[in-house]
């Protein structure tokens, strides 16, 4: 039997994110957990006894010092992604980094100018751009299976609790619906329409100066966007894509659909089921280990361009709500 060469991963940032993202990682049979990170000793040692990692670190930086380890997986709150992505870059190691990379595009182009710099492999986490259904759907959408697209329909909102999920409501930690959830319906139309030529985007606050829900418009030459993020009120999830020959409904919650189906003239014409590996996360870290074994530092299929591009969409609106976390 051939020996699988396995790409040795390294976790920083030990939270639910991470729990989800290291369980697919033991369905790879080309990867291993070869060591975590927590400022927290006994989380650390409880994660790593539960994911089979190699080696437990009570620092950031000694897992960076790791000679073992390949790849470092972010899964620290946002304000700290680009300090650390910076830092393995810097200590030679490939990043995927959670989303949003970034609290600012001033961040996003300085982990960007990293990853060219030192000729590591950089990609931000994105992984509904991997799963299976989202795959096909683009693919079809481009081959004109529902002819020119007029109009993306996405939103992304849940019931937070200030007591259990104190981060979403944490300004020092890039809380707030936007950066949080909001990304995600940004992403679903700038993958189908790219850069929009205007943003309109309102917001309703919270006392501690992060946007509790936010509601956008992005508009296109012959295309617009309607879109909405909330972590306080809940939602369907579900994603519309319409054209002039037909529409995608992504079955919900869409950003991690396992299929979709076909509509035309208003009526059914066709049902996909497209289940993910595991949660989903997989496809991202199958992504990860072909561009880092042919020597890519960013990937074709979420590259480091498009991240930027989200970015600065994100700022617009970081602006127009009023949003800041300096």
């Amino acid at each position: 039997m051939k020996k699988v060469n396995k790409i040795k991963w390294g976790i920083i940032g030990l939270g639910n994110i991470a729990s989800q993202f290291a369980a697919d990682l033991l369905l790879l049979e080309d990867a291993e957990l070869t060591a975590v990170a927590s400022r927290n000793f006994t989380k650390a040692e409880q994660f790593g006894e539960k994911f089979n990692a190699s080696r437990i670190y009570n620092s950031y930086d000694l897992i960076l010092e790791d000679k073992e380890v390949e790849i470092i997986y972010i899964a620290t709150p946002h304000n700290s992604h680009a300090e650390l992505a910076i830092k393995a870059l810097e200590k030679g190691k490939h990043v995927l980094c959670e989303k949003p990379m970034a609290l600012s595009y001033e961040d996003a182009e300085r982990m960007i100018t990293a990853s060219k710099k030192h000729n590591k492999f950089f990609m931000e986490a994105f992984w509904t751009r991997f799963i299976p259904s989202i795959q096909d759907v683009l693919e079809k959408v481009k081959s004109g299976a529902i002819g020119n697209i007029n109009y993306i329909n996405a939103d992304f909102a849940f019931y937070g609790s200030e007591t259990e999920n104190k981060r979403l409501f944490d300004k020092e930690l890039g809380g707030g619906a936007l950066f949080d959830i909001g990304v995600y319906p940004l992403f679903l139309s700038y993958i189908l329409l790219g850069n929009p030529k205007e943003i309109i985007a309102k917001a309703i606050m919270h006392q501690n100066k992060v946007d509790l829900q936010t509601s956008i418009i992005l508009q296109y030459e012959n295309a617009q966007s309607i879109l909405h993020a909330s972590i306080v009120s809940d939602s369907e999830m579900k994603a519309s894509i319409s054209g002039t020959k037909g529409k995608f409904h992504l079955n919900s919650p869409w950003y991690i659909a396992d299929g979709y189906s076909l509509f035309e003239n208003g009526v059914e014409e066709a049902v996909f089921s497209l289940p993910a590996l595991g949660k989903g996360y997989t496809h991202e870290a199958i992504e990860c280990h072909n561009c880092i074994r042919n020597n890519k530092i960013e990937s074709e299929l979420w590259s480091h361009q498009n991240s930027l591009d989200l970015s600065k969409i994100v700022e617009e609106i970081k602006t127009q709500i009023g949003l800041s976390f300096a």
